[in-house]
């Protein structure tokens, strides 16, 4: 197509355009001022010149504040109105911790930290000579509470209970022996109490003792330090000289081996079972004549009872534990 023809067809196409309506014209000049334009991709943000003509168009509706909230009203029921507006206003939960998922042990640690705040003024005794209570372990609370408390603000816990178990016993309000009395476990050191020894009318006192399979039982009787187990000499009866300091250290730790005469029936397990079996009835027939001893002895290691024993034997082993050799082939 020549230059000349292309300008005629040109010319056609706007004497078109003259004979149609204002919008279908301006339509088809858009069209065709696309159509002779390249496309150019751009990120243009028409936001703000939309909300200028918005505004410009647009008139916001007038408003006002709400009306201040008149608590000290005239009215014969002035007060009540009030107590009953506050009420409605805002409902304030019991418990601090209302609104998370497992309240029980903030409301405990809340409720702990209070009492201690009140009571911190009074006397306190030393830790070592506070009364002995047994706290209830991490797994007894959660199984109480029903909720998986960790161990670090347990032991928080535990660490208030401890300074409030510290409090002169002669001072101790009640409140603070009520509120430990959800921490402690049923059964205390203090509540179960050994029956006291008894001197027979022959002067004697009677102590039992165990260790593995082995069983003493020793009655001592002042005297000039006779010893005599199942009817023998202390020498004869156990040959390591081990064995004979054994059953008699509860005597020879106190300085008393030259003051009593002692009398023994051991029997089970071997020669080392029995000699420690004599050393725990000895220490406790020694209580019955002077209690005062118990210090001592408990230092000697002589007051309690030694619970190890021989761990058994396992099947497909060798021995408790030991496994037969490794073969390849």
């Amino acid at each position: 197509m020549t230059s000349r023809e292309l300008s005629r067809s040109l010319w056609k196409a706007v004497d078109a355009l003259g004979s149609r309506s204002r919008p279908q014209c301006e339509r088809t000049v858009w069209r065709a001022q696309q159509s002779f334009q390249p496309r150019i991709s751009r990120c243009i943000s028409t936001t703000a010149a939309r909300y200028a003509e918005a505004t410009e168009q647009e008139t916001w509706e007038p408003f006002a504040a709400a009306p201040p909230i008149e608590f000290d009203s005239s009215g014969d029921g002035g007060k009540k109105d009030s107590k009953n507006m506050m009420r409605t206003l805002r409902v304030v939960p019991a418990s601090p911790s209302y609104f998370s998922a497992k309240p029980t042990f903030t409301d405990d640690f809340l409720s702990l930290s209070a009492l201690l705040r009140t009571v911190a003024t009074l006397p306190v005794i030393p830790p070592a000579e506070a009364p002995k209570v047994a706290w209830k372990t991490i797994d007894q609370y959660r199984i109480m509470t029903n909720e998986p408390v960790k161990t670090a603000r347990y032991h928080k816990m535990l660490h208030i209970l401890r300074r409030l178990n510290c409090i002169h016993p002669s001072l101790v309000p009640d409140e603070v022996v009520q509120a430990m009395l959800r921490y402690k476990k049923p059964n205390q050191p203090g509540d179960i109490k050994p029956t006291p020894g008894v001197i027979d009318e022959l002067g004697r006192s009677k102590g039992v003792g165990r260790r593995k399979t082995s069983s003493a039982v020793a009655w001592l009787v002042e005297g000039e330090g006779e010893v005599l187990v199942n009817g023998k000499s202390l020498s004869q009866f156990f040959g390591r000289l081990h064995h004979r300091e054994s059953a008699v250290w509860a005597l020879k730790a106190t300085h008393r081996l030259d003051k009593y005469n002692l009398f023994a029936l051991v029997q089970g397990g071997g020669l080392t079972g029995q000699a420690e079996a004599m050393t725990l009835a000895v220490a406790k027939s020694l209580l019955v004549h002077e209690p005062a001893l118990k210090p001592a002895l408990r230092r000697a290691g002589c007051v309690t009872r030694d619970p190890r024993k021989v761990e058994r034997k396992k099947a497909g082993h060798v021995k408790a534990r030991k496994m037969p050799t490794w073969v390849k082939r």
